[in-house]
């Protein structure tokens, strides 16, 4: 989970490379989960830009994986009116940027391989901060002692479930 204030470093960020990138028509900023982390993208639905790039993304890291080019690094599509280009971000993160079709596509790379460096920085120490506050576990091989807990589920029937599909 991304803090508010981690959040709003990365919104600056993505704000910051539009001013540097003025054919950018929008940023986001998401985990490879396909989870919105910040974006700024007036017009287009980001959490399912997310989603999107999150299943263009594992494409992606198995096409690169098959073909013995290495890890994932970024990814280009471009369309009659633009230019959607997809940076790894860390770890555990992508960046990805909308452009019109007269951006300066070397420009494009090199701003966003620079953003996404950054915003990666950031999110790796974010990930790594949180990992670090959370309490130890038990140690290997530890027993509790503790009597086990029998939780009670209930029965969903088929009219009643739902997948993100239907909804």
């Amino acid at each position: 989970m991304v803090s508010e204030e981690d959040r709003q470093t990365v919104l600056d960020e993505l704000h910051r490379l539009r001013s540097r990138v003025p054919q950018l028509t929008g940023s986001l900023a998401a985990g490879v989960d396909g989870l919105v982390v910040a974006h700024d993208t007036p017009g287009v639905d980001p959490d399912g830009l997310s989603a999107l790039t999150a299943a263009a993304l594992g494409v992606a890291v198995r096409v690169a994986d098959a073909t013995g080019h290495g890890g994932f690094r970024e990814l280009l599509v471009r369309g009659e009116r633009g230019y959607i280009a997809t940076y790894a971000a860390g770890r555990t993160a992508v960046l990805t940027l909308l452009a019109q079709d007269r951006v300066n596509v070397g420009r494009l790379h090199l701003e966003g391989r620079r953003a996404g460096a950054r915003v990666g920085e950031l999110l790796d120490a974010a990930e790594a901060a949180a990992r670090a506050a959370r309490p130890a576990g038990r140690p290997l091989g530890a027993v509790s002692t503790a009597p086990p807990v029998r939780t009670r589920t209930t029965r969903t029937t088929s009219a009643e479930a739902r997948t993100a599909t239907d909804s």
